[in-house]
């Protein structure tokens, strides 16, 4: 088996890619993620994917990367990491009694084959009031999170349903991920 190595810093990825296997190594990619205007969501996820998997490959050539990229979908926008405290807050009224999706790209590179695949979920919130919104960008949580808000946290509370892959909306979806395993 080849050395595997995870091309993120999220923490939330490195303990769901250890219910697969515990022998990785994580390396941040350090990449640029802006959104280049026109693009579809869809394009843009499978795209950092596979550009935080490459940049990883580059200089360890002889291994299997995983690059995982995240982002919210609301009405055709890509809402990323809130810049403040008020972003956050902005992007979480919007969320409030509405449905939004949330889609992960995932590349797995090695020197003999590529599998880049979308895992997506759509996430219905109840009604949010300001003083509930107010409480939760207050504890910070939102604000290294895609869409301001992480699901296996304090937000857990707001979400009346979930149609899709729950680990898609936590970033890194484990089924998907063990069975393009598999190929390798």
């Amino acid at each position: 088996m080849k050395k595997i190595i995870l091309a993120s810093q999220s923490p939330r990825r490195k303990e769901l890619l250890a219910l697969i296997t515990e022998a990785f190594d994580v390396m941040p990619a350090d990449i640029d993620e802006t959104v280049t205007p026109g693009i579809s969501p869809e394009d843009y996820v499978l795209r950092m994917s596979q550009q935080k998997a490459a940049h990883i490959f580059k200089e360890y050539p002889e291994s299997l990367v995983i690059g995982c990229d995240t982002v919210v979908v609301l009405d055709g926008e890509i809402l990323g990491k809130p810049v403040d405290h008020q972003e956050a807050k902005e992007m979480l009224q919007r969320y409030s009694d509405r449905t939004h999706e949330v889609l992960t790209g995932l590349t797995l590179l090695s020197k003999d084959k590529q599998i880049t695949k979308l895992a997506q979920a759509r996430v219905t919130f109840y009604p949010l009031d300001e003083a509930q919104i107010d409480a939760y960008v207050a504890t910070n949580e939102p604000m290294d999170k895609a869409g301001a808000y992480g699901i296996q946290g304090g937000a857990a509370v707001f979400v009346k349903e979930i149609i899709g892959d729950y680990y898609a909306i936590v970033g890194f979806p484990v089924g998907l991920v063990n069975e393009c395993l598999k190929s390798f």
